[in-house]
């Protein structure tokens, strides 16, 4: 949350957008449906097993460490290797955000398995 100059709290949601490369783009012609495929994390050859690398380097793209995949209803506004960062966004446009839960920490046995005692 934020304050405004009369001391009003706004809520907000901070976004980090980093650069997020687009690595494949399906169509419903070859696979069936529409999608878009990006990529994020830059990491060294090494970290990757060779498949992951064949399908990077067969788009020309640096090793990614996080492919992930994202329908769209029009695949023809994008082209592999295009940059999505935070430029792509305007200003009180709504998105749609999901994340994974908030960690529970160490648990015992009885509380993760649901053992009973006795």
């Amino acid at each position: 949350q934020i304050f405004d100059e009369s001391g009003n709290i706004i809520p907000v949601t901070i976004l980090k957008v980093g650069p997020c490369i687009i690595t494949q783009i399906k169509t419903t012609l070859t696979d069936g449906y529409n999608a878009i495929q990006i990529g994020y994390g830059t990491v060294s050859n090494k970290s990757l097993s060779q498949p992951e690398l064949g399908h990077l380097q067969k788009s020309n793209i640096q090793p990614l460490k996080y492919l992930k995949e994202f329908r769209v209803n029009d695949p023809s506004e994008f082209s592999v290797g295009q940059v999505l960062n935070v430029e792509s966004l305007a200003a009180g446009q709504f998105i749609d955000v999901t994340g994974k839960s908030s960690g529970k920490g160490f648990s015992g046995l009885q509380k993760r398995y649901n053992f009973t005692r006795g």
